[in-house]
């Protein structure tokens, strides 16, 4: 297995756990939709600072983005589309 598919499941395995859209994570990492979208797709070869702001958003060390997984393991599932609805505002009336 090569490192860009290792990195690639792991980053959508983390981001998935955590319940994050490809959105969330880029603000989080301050990394660009198309540069992330082209990581889990395989097709971005990133740098080590990229590597480190991912890690970062993700509460992981970057090793952990780059370590083997099981490859009988289920690919991670996306997310539901769409936003989260919006909580209602409350206003305290005093």
């Amino acid at each position: 297995m090569d490192g860009r598919a290792r990195l690639a499941w792991n980053v959508r395995h983390l981001r998935a756990l955590r319940g994050l859209s490809q959105e969330a994570l880029e603000v989080d990492a301050g990394v660009a939709a198309p540069y992330l979208s082209g990581i889990e797709r395989r097709v971005v070869n990133p740098t080590v600072d990229v590597l480190d702001r991912l890690a970062g958003a993700l509460g992981v060390e970057v090793d952990v983005l780059l370590r083997a997984y099981d490859s009988h393991s289920t690919p991670p599932q996306p997310l539901k589309a769409g936003r989260k609805p919006r909580q209602p505002v409350r206003r305290d009336v005093g």
